[in-house]
């Protein structure tokens, strides 16, 4: 299919899916300028499809009610944007989804031609995600319930089963979902705790809206709380570093915030984090292109040393 139909087919699923477009709008989403979104509305008026347009520097557009399209058709970038789009979602640990992942790629297959469906097994046959994979499978039921409550700004009431096997009943605003480290997360305002709280989604027994609305921060982000609180879970090493006459853009780039919390203090930078393992720290620790002092624990330098002397006999 040519670029310029395809463009043609792109205006004509947009009108289909909004009420209404302005020029620069369509322009905008199509890739092209207001004149060429012009002539592709005067080649679907050829085609027969009814417009409605209001006169104007730009001008809006829209199908005229009641008109019906054909069948759904995508050209073959649309369906390999598909096939991508269910081969990520089949490894997001959304258990009862599976089923529907499979029935839509199985559509996609049925109508595809037959080269690009090889195609497509082929890239499926070769593509590797750096995804971290589930630590457990949560229930497209409470998915879909969660988001459509975070989306409208309803509070919604929950059964949670903490970790240590105990279920409280709580009410939160859901300001969005994450999916971090293999686990799916709902993060938002928690009336019993009257605070920000992040949720597991495989750990929720029951959902239930309530007929009460919120507003989410201006430039709340989901994954960077998720990413900050829990990097600052109490762990078995309370880990300090010092980064000496280091910028803090750089140290950003060469820290994620998932490891820990960065904070400017007078002539360094200063590293709070929790570990577990000292052994993967300190690889961590040994991978960046900075200078930097250990100040706790003394068993962190310990293990950096063991790490390189590794690296010398070429063990590492």
């Amino acid at each position: 299919m040519e670029k310029p139909l395809q463009r043609v087919l792109a205006a004509l699923e947009l009108l289909q899916s909004h009420s209404s477009l302005s020029g620069a709008q369509l322009a905008e989403l199509i890739g092209v300028d207001r004149r060429t979104v012009r002539r592709y509305i005067v080649e679907l008026e050829n085609f027969g499809v009814p417009i409605r347009s209001t006169r104007g520097r730009d001008g809006h557009y829209a199908l005229m009610p009641g008109y019906k399209l054909p069948p759904m058709m995508f050209s073959n970038d649309e369906t390999l944007a598909l096939s991508v789009g269910l081969r990520v979602a089949r490894d997001l640990g959304l258990g009862d989804m599976a089923p529907a992942v499979a029935s839509a790629q199985a559509k996609l297959d049925r109508v595809m031609p037959a080269q690009l469906r090889r195609k497509i097994g082929d890239l499926n046959a070769v593509m590797a995600l750096d995804l971290a994979p589930p630590r457990a499978h949560s229930g497209s039921e409470f998915f879909a319930e969660v988001t459509r409550c975070a989306s409208a700004g309803q509070t919604l009431r929950m059964h949670y089963c903490a970790l240590d096997g105990s279920v409280t009943e709580r009410e939160i605003d859901p300001y969005g979902m994450g999916y971090l480290n293999g686990a799916w997360y709902v993060v938002g305002h928690c009336h019993l705790r009257r605070g920000l709280r992040s949720f597991r989604l495989d750990r929720i027994q029951a959902v239930q809206s309530c007929p009460k609305s919120f507003g989410v921060p201006v430039g709340f982000n989901v994954l960077e709380y998720l990413r900050e609180s829990i990097a600052a879970l109490e762990r078995t090493h309370a880990v300090v570093v010092h980064f000496p006459q280091a910028e803090m853009a750089v140290v950003r780039r060469a820290i994620p915030s998932s490891i820990g919390k960065l904070t400017q203090k007078r002539g360094h930078i200063r590293l709070d984090a929790q570990a577990d393992d000292l052994d993967w720290f300190a690889r961590e620790l040994a991978r960046l292109n900075l200078a930097f002092d250990i100040v706790q624990p003394k068993a962190l330098k310990r293990a950096l040393v063991a790490h390189v002397q590794r690296l010398l006999q070429g063990h590492g």
